[in-house]
């Protein structure tokens, strides 16, 4: 399966008056930007039908390594989006902030409380609004996860065994 980078020329403005909620991403570290360490993770939300706010899916991308997390998330909220990374950091334990140095994620409400994540000794960044060109590489992995799970598909009705599956095949 192969699908073509679509790409667009856009001018870029940043907005104003809107809601920031967090360090923005014009201030991360040139080590980041550069992709030559491993450890900085680009995050994004896949939302399957669009009435409500139903289960979704986390998804985080390592830039060097391209490694691909998805994490099943019962309801679009910040709390739970949060408490996906509390799983994630409880798993890894003390190594949580060495494999995930820092996360960068749009400014959608579902990431309102993800700032949290830096107690865990993640730094956390978030995209200019409706940029996400920003974060062209996990974007670019969510069309290609779509192909697994369509638009509009009920989230509810994938297990975590049907996108571990989705994942393996990304990943490898």
């Amino acid at each position: 399966m192969l699908e073509a980078v679509k790409r667009k020329s856009r001018k870029y403005r940043v907005r104003e008056g809107k809601r920031y909620y967090g360090i923005s991403i014009s201030e991360r570290f040139v080590i980041v930007v550069a992709g030559t360490e491993t450890g900085h993770w680009e995050g994004d939300i896949v939302v399957g039908r669009r009435s409500g706010k139903k289960a979704v899916i986390l998804t985080l991308l390592e830039k060097l390594t391209n490694n691909y997390i998805s994490i099943h998330v019962l309801w679009k909220t910040s709390r739970n989006v949060i408490n996906a990374i509390v799983n994630l950091w409880e798993e890894f334990g003390p190594l949580f902030s060495d494999i995930f140095k820092t996360i960068t994620v749009d400014n959608g409400s579902e990431f309102a409380d993800f700032f949290q994540a830096e107690q865990y000794g993640t730094k956390v960044y978030f995209a200019h609004l409706y940029t996400s060109w920003e974060r062209a590489q996990n974007e670019c992995h969510n069309s290609l996860f779509r192909a697994f799970v369509p638009k509009g598909a009920f989230l509810e009705t994938y297990t975590d065994e049907d996108i571990l599956i989705a994942l393996d095949l990304l990943n490898s």
